[in-house]
This record gives C-alpha cells, sequence and structure tokens, in this order.
C-alpha cells in the first residue's frame, strides 16, 4: 500500500523591520548643516574677517572724533569750520554710534557669506548630495537659513560690543567715552546682530533663487549699498521718492540701530519690522521656487 505524504507551507515569518533610530528630523539636519559651514575653511575667515573689518572701522571712526573734537576750541580753525558742540553732528552725540560705525561693511561681507554658503551648493553640485540626504527640500533650506542666521546675529553683536570696547579708550582722552547703559547704546548693539541676521536671510533667499554665487553676491550688494546710492540720487525728482526709501532694506537697517530717532524716520521697531518683512517675503519665495525647480 503506497503512503502519499504532503508538505504543508511553511508558516510565513513576519518582516522583521531593522532598526534605524529615529530618523531624519530638523534638529539631526541643522547639526549636519552647522558642520558643513563650520569644517569650511574660507567661511571661518570670512566670519573672522567681517569681525576684524568692523571692529577697526570703529576704531578708526573714534579716532576720528578725537579730532573733530580737538579742532573745537583750535584758534587756528576758522569759526565757520569748527566742528559743532551740540547736535547731531557733535562728536559727543556721533560717539554714541561706534559700536554699529562699521555695519555698512559688515552687511556686504555677511551678504556674500549668506550667498556664497547656498550658491555654492548648486554651482559644485553638493545640493544634490544633500537632497539625497534630506529629500525634502524646503527643511534642508530652512536648516542652512537658520545656521546662518544665528551666526550673523552673533558675529554682529560680538562686533558692536567689541566695537565699543575697543572705543572707549580712544574716546577717553576728549571725554567722548560713554556708558552701554546710554539710552539706545544696548540695543543698537543688538539690533545690530538683529540686522545682520536679517541680512543673512535676504541674502541666503536671493542664492536660492539665482543658484550663482556672482550673480547672487552681486544682487545682494546691488540692494544693500548701490540701490540706496542711486534712490539718493533720484530723491529730487518727486517727493515720494525720499518717503519710500525709508522702506528699502539698508535704510530700515540703518533705523534698526540708530541710537536717537530722527523727525519722520523710521523707529528702531519700524525698522526691524520693515528688515523683517523683506526678509520673510524673500525666503517664502525662495523656498516655494526651490519646491518646485528640478535640482
Amino acid at each position: 500500500m503506497a503512503t502519499s505524504t504532503s508538505s504543508a507551507p511553511a508558516p510565513s515569518r513576519p518582516r522583521q523591520h531593522r532598526e534605524t533610530g529615529p530618523g531624519v528630523n530638523f534638529g539631526r539636519v541643522v547639526k549636519s548643516e552647522w558642520i558643513k559651514v563650520t569644517t569650511v575653511p574660507s567661511t571661518v575667515i570670512l566670519i573672522v574677517s567681517t569681525v576684524v573689518v568692523m571692529v577697526g572701522l570703529a576704531a578708526l571712526f573714534a579716532w576720528s572724533l578725537t579730532i573733530m573734537a580737538q579742532s573745537i576750541n583750535d584758534p587756528s580753525v576758522p569759526a565757520e569750520f569748527r566742528t559743532p558742540t551740540e547736535g547731531p553732528r557733535s562728536p559727543g552725540f556721533q560717539a554714541l554710534t561706534t559700536p554699529s560705525s562699521g555695519l555698512a561693511f559688515g552687511q556686504l561681507l555677511i551678504a556674500s557669506l549668506a550667498v556664497v554658503l547656498i550658491a555654492s551648493e548648486w554651482t559644485t553640485g553638493m545640493i544634490r548630495s544633500t537632497m539625497v540626504a534630506v529629500p525634502k527640500r524646503v527643511p534642508a533650506l530652512l536648516a542652512k537659513t537658520v545656521i546662518i542666521a544665528v551666526v550673523a546675529f552673533v558675529v554682529g553683536f560680538v562686533s558692536a560690543l567689541m566695537s565699543y570696547l575697543v572705543a572707549q579708550p580712544i574716546l577717553r582722552g576728549e571725554n567722548l567715552d560713554f556708558a552701554l547703559s546710554e539710552d539706545g547704546v544696548l540695543a543698537s548693539v543688538i539690533n545690530t546682530g538683529t540686522f545682520l541676521a536679517l541680512v543673512a536671510v535676504i541674502s541666503m533667499s536671493i542664492g536660492i533663487l539665482l543658484r550663482n554665487t556672482a550673480g547672487g553676491v552681486v544682487t545682494a550688494v546691488g540692494i544693500f549699498f548701490v540701490l540706496p546710492i542711486i534712490v539718493q540720487l533720484l530723491s529730487g525728482i518727486a517727493d515720494w521718492i525720499p518717503d519710500a526709501a525709508r522702506f528699502l532694506p539698508a535704510d530700515a537697517g540703518e533705523q534698526m540701530v540708530a541710537v536717537e530717532v530722527a523727525e519722520d524716520a523710521l523707529t528702531q521697531w519700524q525698522g526691524g519690522l520693515v528688515m523683517a518683512a523683506w526678509a520673510l517675503v524673500l525666503l517664502v519665495i525662495a523656498l516655494v521656487v526651490a519646491k518646485k525647480r528640478d535640482v
């Protein structure tokens, strides 16, 4: 008698998932971008250069104020050419602006740094590796923006504080030194960092939109340096031009760090809101465009 054996199908084993950890999150992306920024020698050099330039210009400005103060009572200087002792043009008033006196050049260096950091991702092809590691583009680009904004704030705040400390011994010779607690001085020091952080966000957005280092740097310099000069030259053509110029990034930033607000000028808070609006609008546009474009 023949017996037949039938083999039952082996029971299916549940699929085992390999433990991969928490995966990619925004905190990890920020950490990786921080490592990328701080390990590039050119970035560190540019950051240090920004601090040195801003502090150096503040020292030169303080020295020039002492020379102006010496000319007040100098009998060899004609009365019409003597430095005023009161008002915004007086050395005592201008001395209060020494912490932020290097901001005009500092903003150009920070703008260039922000553009280079993001635009070089496309010019070198590194953006593909970034998108492979972080498939969602918005978090990756936001992480870069957060890093450069924080770096810019620290650079601005430290530079302004060091400028204040370096300027005091120079100003003391003509009794122009002042306390950090003077009205508007501490706010100016803090807002120097805030302004540079917003400059970095605007410049980062420009770099994302243009994807070209040279074009991005030229555009950023044009917005923060060239455009105000052009508007000032055209201010006599129509009355609305000077009013509109107050809302340019450079002019708004100047009011952010102002120790005393001039008549018909934006206040520190208004200047900050204008700069924040520029940064937010450009960043949103840049992220939307980056999300739709091919890498």
